[in-house]
């Protein structure tokens, strides 16, 4: 395994994105620094940030030279990095294929479901909250079945699929989506919980969770 050099995380505490990253730093052993910006006070969009990030969105991870934006562009480099042995994104095409597919999960249909939910509720988001809140349910029953079949979302192990898609589904009550109808989906998320190296999403009082 190629030696860390100094990596750094620019970190919202509340994102899920950022949680997806830190939670990875975690699983993989990986001394870092946590670089909190303050989102209230519009720190991402400062000139300094948006060197890092011209989108000026967290998380952002610096790596020695080399800085990343995008949470799973981060969780794939993290991978391809720091584990050669490729236990987060396996080398076989089809495996990796799965584990891609659910990255796209992550970017769309939770991204747009479960989190968006979430945003109307912790940071009073203009969505539609029914809209997401049912895109949000569609989704777990998916996951409901795929999760009946195996312990993870790409197989028999835990993967970068598991880690990018579980910090807004933990996080969905928060969001009013009620995750009680989905056994296999809450078995999920304590099997990602018992991880060597867990790290968890800090909780708010808010929706279902309130």
């Amino acid at each position: 395994m190629t030696a860390p050099t100094r990596i750094k995380l620019h970190h919202f505490a509340l994102s899920g994105h950022s949680h997806r990253v830190q939670l990875m730093l975690s699983l993989l052993d990986l001394p870092h620094e946590i670089v909190p910006v303050n989102l209230r006070q519009g720190e991402h969009k400062s000139e300094a940030f948006l060197k890092l990030n011209p989108f000026g969105q967290v998380p952002v991870l610096e790596d020695g030279d080399t800085a990343l934006f995008d949470s799973n562009a981060i969780l794939v480099y993290l991978a391809r990095r720091y584990d050669p042995a490729g236990r987060w994104l396996p080398h076989d095409a089809a495996r990796q294929a799965n584990v891609q597919a659910w990255l796209s999960v992550a970017a769309g249909l939770i991204a747009f479901g479960p989190a968006a939910a979430r945003m109307i509720t912790l940071f009073g988001s203009k969505a539609n909250a029914e809209e997401a809140i049912a895109r949000a349910h569609h989704l777990l029953k998916v996951m409901e079945g795929v999760l009946g079949r195996q312990d993870h979302l790409a197989g028999s192990t835990a993967t970068l699929a598991d880690i990018a898609c579980y910090s807004y589904i933990c996080a969905a009550p928060e969001g009013n989506v009620d995750l009680t109808p989905y056994p296999n989906v809450r078995a999920w998320l304590a099997r990602v919980e018992a991880l060597p190296g867990f790290v968890p999403l800090p909780k708010s009082a808010v929706g279902l969770s309130a």
